[in-house]
């Protein structure tokens, strides 16, 4: 089990009050508990939350969620997506009890939260070298026996330096060697050789850590398409076969062989299909995590779902509901919500909605140009209706740079009735 069912801390997340700390919701709700709140199924629109707010669609998460439960299982993969893109655990527990094998995550501190709330299976997409993060996670392999911790490791200084820290410690860390996507790429280790100088560095630290299989991150192939992107995946599993051939994962019960951001998830389904026979059962560790949420952006555009239609498409779940409080010219508008409030890295939202006395049309000849610290500023053109006071629908671009603006974000079904509050810690 990737969850410890008997963890409380979800549940005492209803406990919290709601006070001024959370935007965009009710100011009359001062005082109650989110669990109190959630109760009420107050509407979004006419029941007192205040914009800028930020909302998720409750059919759409779910329809996503099991989605990818779905692709995963037809696919032969475990999955374990990037908990960086929500860090909301509420999200990690609905995850798993979709068929995640555990949670993926970035840095130290988004483990720290995730073992707060529970999660049993980790992987770690970074090499940790930090010495007082890896003896907090040495205390937490030798506290709990079920906990699961792998990470990367690229470099044989990375692995002097976790050795050194890791000393006297009770269980060995878990380590997978990443492959680099390439020259110029990111992190990883550039060559073969290399690799293997790694594995060998690893192999000498065996009271403290052991090798148990090979990871990388497709979407980092420079000047990525189908065809780089397959043999760079080929390149992962015929590493992996290398190293199980010279015996280098003896000690291990499984070899694990994980990849797959959110634009390349396909293509880790293809080559995954085909690892050849090893030693030992292999787990094919996909780690998409964009996909919670999805986006109207950058990931509508790249999801692997516009290449495999028949398999599905996955729907953007976020809205931000700003209002019109400035309409100066025919040709301008502003609502009140900006850089704090939206994701703007990747793409500028996009007007969707008008809505006004409870009636709901499209944006129609409304568009965002630019952001401020709390504006949005909007070009409209003759055809477009936008009154002060109105309420705009926004989507957004870059789920991950969209939920760690939101410390409570409510979760709304189709018409508006809020049945969750979804709690993220950045």
């Amino acid at each position: 089990m990737s969850f410890d069912t008997g963890t409380d801390a979800l549940a005492r997340l209803t406990e919290e009050r709601v006070d001024h700390r959370f935007k965009g919701l009710p100011p009359d709700a001062e005082g109650l508990t989110v669990g109190e709140l959630a109760a009420q199924r107050r509407n979004l629109f006419s029941d007192g939350f205040a914009t800028p707010v930020l909302a998720l669609s409750a059919e759409r998460l779910e329809h996503n969620l099991a989605l990818m439960e779905t692709y995963t299982e037809r696919h032969g993969l475990a999955f374990a997506p990037h908990g960086k893109t929500s860090m909301a655990p509420q999200l990690f527990r609905r995850q798993v009890e979709h068929g995640a094998w555990g949670i993926t995550l970035a840095v130290p501190h988004q483990v720290r939260v995730a073992r707060a709330f529970g999660t049993r299976r980790i992987f770690l997409a970074n090499e940790l070298v930090d010495a007082a993060a890896l003896r907090w996670i040495a205390a937490e392999l030798e506290r709990d026996a079920e906990f699961r911790f792998v990470c990367y490791v690229d470099s044989v200084r990375g692995v002097e330096l976790m050795d050194a820290a890791l000393q006297g410690s009770s269980r060995p860390v878990d380590v997978v060697v990443e492959l680099a996507a390439g020259e110029g790429a990111r992190t990883g280790v550039r060559t073969e050789a290399e690799c293997a100088a790694v594995a060998d560095a690893v192999a000498g630290a065996a009271g403290t850590l052991r090798l148990v299989g090979v990871a990388g991150y497709e979407g980092e192939v420079p000047r990525a398409d189908p065809d780089r992107v397959h043999a760079y995946l080929r390149r992962l599993v015929a590493l992996a076969a290398d190293f199980d051939k010279a015996g280098r994962f003896a000690g291990t019960d499984e070899i694990v062989v994980s990849a797959g951001g959110s634009a390349w998830f396909d293509a880790v389904a293809d080559v995954f299909a085909d690892i050849p026979g090893l030693s030992l059962p292999v787990l094919k560790l996909l780690r998409s995590g964009a996909y919670v949420s999805h986006d109207d952006g950058r990931y509508r555009e790249v999801t692997p779902f516009n290449r495999v239609p028949e398999e599905g498409a996955l729907e953007p779940a976020f809205r931000l509901w700003a209002q019109i409080v400035s309409r100066p010219s025919a040709e301008q508008a502003f609502a009140n919500a900006g850089k704090r409030d939206a994701a703007y890295d990747l793409d500028l939202p996009f007007a969707q909605v008008i809505r006004r006395a409870g009636t709901e049309r499209p944006a129609t000849g409304v568009s965002v140009t630019g952001l401020s610290d709390q504006h949005a500023w909007l070009a409209t053109t003759p055809e477009a209706d936008v009154r002060v006071g109105d309420w705009v629908g926004l989507g957004l671009s870059h789920p991950c740079t969209s939920f760690d603006k939101w410390q409570l974000i409510p979760v709304a079904e189709a018409d508006g009735t809020v049945v969750d509050y979804v709690r993220t810690f950045f």
